[in-house]
């Protein structure tokens, strides 16, 4: 009952019903992103952290199974926004935490070491259960393939996460995801060897599949933490962000693909 307050100042009540008999057709969902993440952390630091602290996902991921049960947690509420995607931008929206939902996934990522930077692998356990979460999610709010992402697609050089080892083809194979058409991409690396490089046009080619970076024409620094975030994604053997002619075929696939 809701009371209102007659012009004598005296309360009076009223009830009133909801009719959802008509709802419109002219609306889309909240959710156009799916990102993934590794947490950086053991398992109990990171639902500690995601649950107690100022950052949020949607979705934990074991390492292995609990109490001999294939399970992850569910953190926020899907129809809710999480806070996991920070400064972020991706195919002309910026701050995706409004509109994506975010997976963690506990890993340690990477130590340096002397010899250099040592990333640590994904379980089959955790690989199987993104597998059926992502699937499960994409069916739901029909995300496209380019709209599932790493955290460092959406903010290149900020963050690294889910890193090189991230199973993105595998993920592709079980129908998650973009991957690019090798042979093809073989055909176009052929006919780009003799081709000059132009900056503008591979800044508005990385701009059109989705990265945030100006179309100067100038390799600078932003420019190269994009390349290195596309290489990591794509072609995680080298991933040192030089624009090189194997890395523009596979941007340019992409593009005759999914665009």
């Amino acid at each position: 009952m809701i009371s209102l307050f007659t012009a004598c100042g005296t309360a009076r009540k009223f009830s009133f019903s909801i009719d959802k008999n008509y709802p419109a057709k002219s609306f889309n969902s909240r959710v156009r992103f799916l990102v993934m993440h590794y947490t950086a952390l053991d398992f109990e630091s990171s639902l500690r952290i995601l649950t107690q602290q100022g950052v949020s996902a949607h979705y934990l991921v074991p390492q292995t199974p609990l109490d001999k049960k294939n399970k992850l947690f569910l953190l926020v509420s899907e129809h809710d926004r999480a806070w996991h995607a920070g400064v972020s931008s991706w195919q002309g929206r910026s701050n995706l935490n409004d509109t994506s939902i975010g997976i963690e996934i506990v890993n340690l990522g990477y130590k340096d070491e002397p010899q250099g930077r040592l990333w640590f692998p994904f379980t089959p356990y955790q690989i199987q259960m993104i597998k059926k979460l992502a699937k499960d999610i994409i069916d739901r709010y029909k995300i496209h393939p380019t709209a599932i992402v790493g955290h460092s697609d959406i903010a290149p050089g900020r963050k690294q996460d889910p890193g090189i080892l991230f199973p993105w083809k595998q993920l592709y194979q079980a129908g998650i995801g973009a991957w690019y058409d090798e042979d093809r991409v073989k055909e176009l690396h052929t006919q780009l060897q003799n081709q000059e490089l132009n900056i503008l046009k591979l800044q508005q080619d990385l701009k059109k599949y989705g990265y945030a970076l100006e179309e100067s024409g100038i390799l600078d620094e932003r420019t190269e933490k994009v390349i290195q975030a596309f290489q990591m994604h794509f072609r995680p053997s080298d991933h040192s962000g030089v624009p090189d002619t194997e890395s523009l075929a596979i941007l340019k696939n992409l593009l005759e693909k999914y665009f």
